[in-house]
């Protein structure tokens, strides 16, 4: 027999908020449109959530956007990681983390 979860043990997990996806969306539209990605997904783990973008749906993400609330006080709870694993940005503000993306899509409809 196995026990249904408590509403402690739900709560236990770190996720975005309708706020924060809705900026994280925001972006993910815009690249989408222009042809830069195609798929995106959300892992909600104990520690951090990650909202993971993908050119081709077998590949690797491209990038991640991570919310690690431990991270908050010093850094910032929000980082932009690339394929390699090399963070782009950091900060305690998701729109100004995700500015990051404003450049690149800037080169791509230029170029």
């Amino acid at each position: 027999m196995v026990a249904f979860p408590t509403a402690n043990a739900r709560a236990a997990v770190v996720s975005f908020d309708r706020r924060e996806l809705s900026q994280i969306l925001g972006v993910y539209g815009r690249m989408v449109a222009s042809g830069e990605w195609r798929d995106y997904a959300i892992d909600m783990l104990k520690d951090r959530a990650v909202f993971s973008i993908f050119r081709r749906t077998s590949e690797m993400p491209l990038y991640r956007i991570v919310k690690d609330p431990k991270l908050a006080r010093r850094q910032g709870a929000y980082q932009v990681v690339a394929a390699g694993g090399v963070v782009l940005k950091r900060g305690h503000e998701l729109a100004a983390v995700l500015k990051v993306f404003d450049r690149n899509l800037r080169v791509a409809e230029n170029g």
